[in-house]
């Protein structure tokens, strides 16, 4: 098996990723918090949720903003990388601690991934995943001829 050499960078890239990706987790309980304690007595839970999803979606985006040029991915791919990565550890995170250390029931979990309901959680994992890549588009990281090869 042959395998491709790693880009230069790529396991301080990585690295990087996972420490702004423990800062994200930190945004999303202080989110959380402030959901739980000031919107949903003031709105209910239905458009609480919903302002605390879009709230989130907007924390995530301007860190990955303040932090993709010191995550410095070599290119686009790399940017769509740390996206998939970041999508996976919240899942991880969600489904793994929420029900084996928080003993939140699967069900509940669920519930959340429920647009027909009304629920849009499913909006956060997409803005985490194209969140890196908006974020070196916007800087400017790479050229147009590297956009087009990722």
């Amino acid at each position: 098996m042959c395998r491709r050499p790693l880009p230069s960078g790529y396991h301080t890239a990585v690295i990087r990723a996972l420490v702004v990706w423990f800062g994200l987790l930190g945004l999303a309980i202080i989110n959380g918090g402030v959901r739980e304690a000031l919107i949903i007595p003031r709105t209910g839970e239905l458009a609480g949720l919903a302002i605390s999803t879009i709230s989130l979606c907007a924390l995530i985006l301007a860190l990955a903003w303040l932090t993709i040029g010191w995550m410095a991915p070599a290119s686009s791919r790399g940017a769509w990388q740390i996206g998939g990565l970041w999508v996976v550890l919240v899942l991880a995170f969600e489904f793994l601690a929420g029900h084996y250390l928080f003993g939140t029931p699967w069900s509940e979990l669920l519930a959340d991934y429920n647009v027909m309901r009304g629920r849009i959680w499913p909006l956060v994992l997409v803005t985490t995943f194209v969140a890196p890549y908006v974020a070196g588009s916007m800087r400017g990281m790479w050229s147009p001829s590297d956009v087009q090869e990722a």
